[in-house]
């Protein structure tokens, strides 16, 4: 889903949408998992919702010119989904440590990614065998910009920084809750959109810089919020345990 969304849309506008996943990780937390929500992190939520409606209005300044409006509404589309499937993820990870699992040794963890990424694999490649996509890429190799090489080499290196990505997510799922693991995951998105207009010469509105901002205050106000929940639990808890 995300690649179709990188495949139509600048990666900064990709990269702000999906930031929406911390939006389904607060509710599935909250609806799964029993996470608390306050009206801080309630206020994030429809910050940064109102971004993506001011990304989703400003559609034709980032379009790029090979890609139609309908390719566009896809990337879109799939973006949002991808991401609501990420938050869904995390919450079922944290019901399984929680419920299932306990939060018994860090082998579980492990143990969780290892199962996962293996039906990922399988389910992937028997697409590509189906698809013939295999074949696909040795022509996108012998035409990649950089020669084969590099072009095995991005797809090596970018198969390793996102499994140490899933065990990084995972690990944070495990030793705190699927809130910070949402919000630790949505730290990518300024990376990303400064990157790629960095580097990549990414079309950059004056809508897209106004939703990127409004992003940054939602995750300010989500990060305020979490904390303001997990200290009064601690006060909670302090209390609790003098009477």
């Amino acid at each position: 889903m995300y690649a179709y969304a990188y495949a139509y849309l600048p990666p900064s506008t990709a990269s702000l949408l999906a930031s929406s996943s911390l939006i389904f990780s607060s509710l599935f937390g909250y609806f799964i998992v029993k996470n608390k929500l306050n009206a801080a992190i309630i206020n994030a939520i429809v910050i940064i919702t109102a971004s993506m409606i001011i990304i989703a209005l400003d559609s034709n300044s980032d379009r790029y010119g090979n890609v139609s409006k309908a390719q566009y509404a896809i990337g879109f589309i799939w973006d949002i989904i991808g991401s609501a499937l990420h938050g869904l993820i995390f919450a079922l990870s944290e019901l399984v440590f929680i419920k299932l699992l306990g939060r018994r040794s860090f082998h579980v963890v492990l143990e969780q990614q290892a199962t996962v990424s293996l039906i990922a694999f399988i389910f992937t490649t028997i697409g590509m065998i189906l698809n013939n996509d295999l074949k696909g890429m040795k022509m996108e190799a012998s035409h990649f910009k950089g020669g084969e090489s590099s072009y095995y080499l991005i797809l090596i290196w970018g198969a390793v920084a996102f499994q140490l990505g899933v065990l990084g997510g995972t690990a944070v799922l495990y030793l705190s809750s699927t809130v910070m693991a949402g919000v630790l995951n949505a730290v990518r998105v300024p990376l990303t959109g400064i990157a790629a207009v960095i580097l990549l010469g990414d079309p950059m509105s004056g809508f897209k810089i106004l939703s990127m901002i409004i992003t940054f205050w939602g995750f300010g106000c989500y990060i305020y919020g979490n904390f303001s929940v997990n200290k009064f639990s601690s006060q909670q808890s302090v209390l609790r345990g003098t009477v």
